[in-house]
């Protein structure tokens, strides 16, 4: 055999033994189980939101307002950080696109679920809001329809710093399963701690609030993957070859 084919068929039998990329190993995970991701994501999202806006007007005790720390007085009032804070909903959206089976895509929902159910217990049996910040909502429209919407409570734990978290987790897990290199880390790691801040650069939050997401949000997350961790699948892709 001539060296040039036994140089290419060695180059061929190395790309075989190498696993895909990291991007096409999400690609094919995404292309699994559409139907049902895309379907129970719109599903929770609906119960969700019911859940949440019966709590917010139907509160079981007096609303506590939260208090204003040296923290929320630091840090301004930032409109643009708006556009950070409703990219939650992109956000949250991706780890439950990635998992590759079933049983992961249950173990995240249900994780999710039991976050998002603690929350609104607290909120529920400790109904809390935001202090009025000194802002005129009428120069700022989208900050007007959040404000009108979401008013100010449900406050602390903050679901929204929480969700954040508990997909940021997540999310951290998944890419380090396909082999993500480290920038693609940074910008998870960077994305989660915009939505965080965002959080107080509009005056949804307060610290307190904040603090409190964070603690709720990072045990749910590490209580989710801790036994697969454990077992080591943090570490292995069972996905179809692309």
């Amino acid at each position: 055999m001539p060296l040039i084919d036994c140089v290419s068929s060695g180059r061929i039998l190395r790309d075989m033994d190498q696993p895909p990329s990291w991007y096409r190993q999400a690609a094919a995970a995404l292309t699994t189980h559409q139907y049902l991701k895309s379907m129970g994501t719109m599903l929770f999202i609906t119960v969700f939101f019911g859940a949440y806006f019966y709590v917010l007007k139907n509160p079981a005790h007096p609303v506590t307002v939260m208090p204003v720390t040296a923290l929320d007085r630091l840090i301004p009032f930032q409109p643009p950080a708006f556009y950070i804070y409703i990219s939650l909903w992109v956000y949250v959206s991706l780890p439950p696109a990635l998992p590759a089976s079933r049983s992961e895509l249950y173990g995240y929902g249900a994780a999710m679920a039991a976050t998002c159910l603690a929350g609104l217990g607290i909120f529920y049996f400790w109904p809390t809001a935001v202090p009025a910040p000194d802002v005129d909502w009428t120069r700022y429209p989208g900050m007007e329809f959040l404000k009108n919407l979401d008013a100010a409570g449900n406050a602390c734990p903050s679901l929204h710093v929480a969700t954040a978290v508990f997909s940021g987790i997540w999310l951290h897990h998944l890419l380090r399963r396909f082999g993500a290199p480290l920038p693609i880390h940074i910008i998870n790691g960077v994305w989660c701690a915009g939505i965080v801040y965002s959080t107080l650069a509009v005056r949804q939050h307060v610290a307190v609030d904040v603090l409190a997401g964070l603690v709720l949000g990072g045990l749910a997350g590490w209580l989710s993957l801790r036994h697969r961790l454990r077992a080591g699948t943090g570490d292995k892709m069972q996905i179809p070859s692309v």
